[in-house]
């Protein structure tokens, strides 16, 4: 054993299960239910999926998959093209898993974040038989120190009959000591959970499970997928400054303090953009309290904006990546990753005062939000956090482009074809048009907010007369049945939600 496995695990125990990739997946059977550590493309394992996905062209190996959120490297692709998966949850992004869920080929499970492990300690999807774990080294004790995420790690790791470990060289041992590891118990014997501010530490910093447990460890030496956000473009930068605008009213009325309160920001390039945009706030000393760190936690971090940032997992671009982990000791004493159970748990982000940012496909008239379902009926990715954070938060904001397609889609249309965030957990709508406060509203002066302030030309004019038709039939939330979703079958046929020609 050279010095990098030596110093890796601390355990003498466990030194004598380093095996191949294949060897460890060897574990994983047809049909049995696998936890796999991974969250938005941070700290999954790469070796052993492969090798399973290789196994699985060979011979019949279906299995249910489950993960703290989207996986890197391809996985979830390998997995698919090999027909491995049978069931999935309660995230993911990958085109080619997308299209099998869309075709009924890959039953998926779509589930608000800190659900998945409450139904598995239940026993409402049964055991998990293999969990697979990517960790930075093993301690003494057979305790897992995980690497960029802990997302469902630590659950899976408890429930599983089986655990096996990747232990990555590729990971900077530095990540140690920055994960917080609280279990909650059993109901009905359930604690509250001691989290009264965002950077409180309430648990450990591994996993600890029986050594035992552990029944095979291989060692890896490949890097995180890095995120695919794009830049601020003019529209984010827009809804940036209609949020920054807004807090400021907000400040002047004495509802917020200049350093706000905790944030949270949803994954993706609007998400991330529109926290880039309080670099140039006037805000200072702020906090976090969210699932991803992404690039523009750090920007804010560096230009000494933000104080601390919770979450349960850190997902970079490129460059980012190669600047944060080269010096990772920077910033260790500002961050912390929880399990996704904590990070997304309704009461304490109902405790802390969670202003939440997430992105929406679609909103309608009424504010209510979809997520996740393209044209009502196709899978995007899955509802993710966003509603634990928005039915529970201080302020519950939602930002989308008001139009898509060049134009030939509205983001605002009389009635979303698929409800994940209905208008009681809706408090604000923006757009790089402008910022509709919703708080306080009856259903038809939300109407007149979203369509004054969100909306487009020509859009913005053909709202205005379908709200007219359906306030003529009356109702407490009007609507014109039979039209209400003309827009989306009409870009169903055409392309184009615009009126047809002629």
């Amino acid at each position: 054993m050279n010095d990098a496995y030596q110093d890796r695990i601390g355990c003498p125990l466990l030194r004598e299960r380093i095996t191949t990739a294949a060897e460890a997946a060897a574990h994983i059977r047809d049909g049995m239910t696998v936890g796999m550590s991974g969250f938005t493309r941070a700290g999954d394992v790469k070796l052993v999926p492969a090798a399973l996905a290789e196994r699985a062209r060979r011979e019949p190996l279906r299995i249910t998959l489950l993960t703290g959120a989207s996986l890197g490297n391809d996985t979830d692709k390998l997995l698919t093209e090999a027909h491995a998966l049978a069931r999935r949850a309660p995230f993911q992004v990958d085109p080619v898993l997308r299209a099998a869920i869309n075709r009924g080929e890959v039953m998926y499970i779509d589930q608000h974040l800190s659900e998945t492990v409450e139904v598995l300690r239940a026993g409402h999807l049964g055991p998990v038989d293999v969990a697979v774990i990517e960790a930075v080294r093993i301690l003494d004790s057979g305790a897992i120190v995980p690497t960029t995420s802990v997302g469902n790690s630590a659950s899976f790791a408890i429930l599983a009959e089986k655990v096996i470990v990747e232990i990555n060289l590729a990971q900077p041992q530095a990540l140690e000591g920055l994960h917080d590891i609280w279990i909650p118990k059993k109901r009905p014997m359930r604690e509250p959970i001691p989290l009264m501010h965002a950077e409180d530490r309430v648990g450990t910093t591994a996993i600890a499970i029986p050594p035992e447990k552990i029944a095979a460890i291989v060692f890896t030496n490949q890097p995180d997928s890095t995120s695919s956000v794009l830049p601020p473009d003019a529209e984010t930068a827009a809804i940036a400054r209609h949020l920054v605008d807004f807090f400021g009213r907000e400040i002047a009325a004495g509802r917020l303090t200049n350093s706000l309160l905790p944030l949270q920001a949803g994954i993706g390039t609007i998400a991330n953009a529109v926290m880039a945009g309080f670099v140039d706030s006037p805000f200072e000393h702020l906090t976090m309290y969210s699932e991803v760190l992404q690039d523009s936690t750090f920007d804010l971090f560096d230009a000494g904006k933000l104080a601390f940032a919770s979450g349960s997992s850190i997902t970079l671009s490129p460059e980012k990546s190669r600047q944060v982990f080269g010096e990772l000791e920077r910033y260790a004493d500002k961050l912390v990753l929880r399990p996704q159970e904590v990070s997304n748990h309704p009461e304490v982000i109902r405790r802390l005062g969670i202003i939440a940012i997430n992105t929406a496909l679609e909103a309608d008239i009424y504010g209510n939000v979809n997520s996740t379902h393209v044209g009502g009926t196709h899978m995007m990715n899955g509802i993710g956090g966003s509603g634990d954070f928005a039915r529970n938060a201080y302020l519950s904001i939602f930002a989308t482009k008001s139009i898509a397609k060049g134009g030939k889609v509205s983001s605002i249309v009389p009635m979303v074809s698929h409800v994940d965030h209905t208008e009681h957990d809706v408090d604000i709508i923006v757009t790089e048009q402008g910022l509709a406060d919703l708080r306080g509203l009856a259903p038809r002066e939300r109407a007149t907010a979203i369509i004054a302030n969100c909306v487009p030309a020509p859009y913005q004019q053909m709202l205005r007369d379908y709200v007219l038709e359906a306030q003529a039939r009356g109702g407490q939330t009007p609507h014109v049945l039979e039209q209400a979703f003309a827009w989306h079958e009409r870009y169903r046929r055409t392309g184009s939600m615009l009126p047809e020609a002629g």
